[in-house]
């Protein structure tokens, strides 16, 4: 079983911690030093994750135990370096959130969208200090504001600005990863930071800031697993995604019903304090349902593909169709379901 991250009750520590887990761009495998693997058998699936992602969840459920494959498990800062391993062949299958697919897909690599899950949008949120004057997004023209670069929090903050009148152009974006955003944030050196959580609930537990705006109503509240192409072509380790999903599934359904117990193992998994972890359950992940890859999801995601398109930060039309496959869709509804409101 993979060692645990030391605790980090600080925003501080955490900065640093997330420095020494890649920075930029890069992966962590085995963070804190020990072994990084689940499971057992001569098959290896290669997952990549994000602090407080599939990981955390899987292991809280109880859904890593009686594996016959092994997983290797690689942490990532942000979405789209976790789809450039698997773009490259490094990662078989991860998780991320509705936008780092669409970058990926305009960037033309080689990933496919395997699973999706639905749930709200109140942990993506624009954050600022507390003693910020800003009160309301439309207040942010002329602003300097934070963001990982085509991660979910990028499309979030260009959709909370257009409900607000604004543009992306009428802020000063400064593309940072959380840690460097994190820094940024705590220093005053931009006036706010577009994120999600578990960093969300944790700048607010530390009562480092406060929230401007969420992307509830405004995004679609997507998550998604995504595989590389030649994995799904392999009929061993397609299998073994298959199972991969059903116990994220199952898992993601047992968050729900036990989010006290969920938020204890979930803290020790991450290092996060329980409050932190408290809170990110119930604001988060005990929202979301695993639901069907289907056209309407498509078309939403295709949405946030034109858009960036139009923002030229997308180069040409996105068909984000051909990136999909719905193959382990089973009986699962529609994202349209309304998703679990956390009690």
């Amino acid at each position: 079983m993979r060692r645990r991250l030391a605790p980090a009750a600080l925003l501080l520590p955490l900065a640093l911690l997330l420095t020494a887990c890649g920075g930029n761009s890069s992966a962590s495998t085995g963070i804190g030093g020990g072994a990084d693997t689940d499971g057992k058998g001569s098959l290896t699936l290669n997952v990549g994750d994000q602090k407080g992602g599939s990981e955390a969840i899987l292991r809280a459920a109880g859904e890593l135990k009686n594996l016959d494959y092994k997983i290797k498990w690689s942490t990532f800062t942000s979405g789209p370096p976790l789809l450039e391993a698997v773009n490259a062949g490094a990662v078989d299958v991860g998780g991320v959130g509705n936008t780092p697919p669409v970058f990926a897909a305009g960037a033309g690599s080689k990933i496919t969208v395997v699973s999706a899950f639905h749930g709200t949008s109140k942990g993506d949120a624009v954050l600022v200090p507390n003693d910020s004057k800003l009160t309301k997004p439309e207040q942010l023209k002329g602003r300097s504001v934070a963001v990982a670069q085509g991660s979910s929090a990028h499309y979030q903050l260009v959709a909370s600005l257009k409900a607000a009148g604004l543009s992306l152009s009428d802020v000063k974006v400064k593309y940072l990863q959380p840690a460097d955003a994190l820094a940024a944030f705590t220093s005053g050196k931009v006036d706010a930071w577009a994120v999600w959580d578990p960093y969300t609930s944790q700048v607010l537990q530390a009562k480092q800031g406060r929230v401007l705006t969420t992307g509830d109503g405004v995004t679609n509240g997507l998550t998604f697993q995504v595989a590389a192409p030649s994995v799904l072509k392999d009929t061993k380790k397609a299998a073994a995604v298959k199972d991969y999903l059903d116990r994220l599934r199952r898992a993601t359904t047992w968050v729900h019903d036990h989010q006290e117990e969920s938020a204890k193992v979930w803290a020790k998994d991450t290092g996060l304090p329980y409050e932190v972890a408290s809170a990110a359950v119930k604001q988060t992940y005990a929202s979301r349902i695993p639901v069907a890859v289907d056209k309407p999801l498509i078309a939403s995601e295709q949405r946030i593909a034109d858009t960036f398109t139009e923002l030229k930060l997308i180069p040409g039309k996105v068909d984000f169709g051909a990136f999909v496959d719905p193959r382990y869709n089973g009986d699962l509804p529609p994202p349209t379901t309304p998703a679990r409101v956390s009690s």
